[in-house]
């Protein structure tokens, strides 16, 4: 009788710790996008690479005295209108991408999504 008894037990118990992990429900690690600067000065991209999580937005600052523009490359896939100095653009990284400046092409920058 005895060992019934702790048989009843043992599974009830079991019973009960199987429906409390099942109610436990887990959750996903969300992370929160952040932001990252670019700032376009001495007419350079800084930093000219820069390691994002997709969803993050980038903000392109232009700090030079001239304007400039940033625009994917090769298939300009985005770009900004054209920033003159004080001006910003923003975008919403998705994939990694190279950009340039299209009205200074020897300017780069690089974005790299992990």
């Amino acid at each position: 009788m005895k060992n019934t008894i702790d048989i009843l037990k043992f599974s009830i118990w079991t019973i009960c710790t199987g429906l409390f992990l099942l109610s436990c429900k887990i959750t996903p690690e969300t992370t929160v996008p952040a932001k990252h600067i670019v700032e376009i000065k001495a007419m350079k991209f800084q930093p000219a690479e820069l390691i994002v999580n997709s969803g993050d937005t980038v903000i392109w600052v232009n700090r030079d005295l001239v304007a400039h523009d940033v625009t994917e490359e090769p298939g300009k896939s985005w770009t900004s209108s054209v920033m003159p100095a004080g001006a910003s653009w923003s975008l919403v990284v998705t994939k990694s991408a190279d950009y340039y400046c299209s009205i200074h092409v020897v300017m780069k920058g690089k974005l790299l999504v992990q």
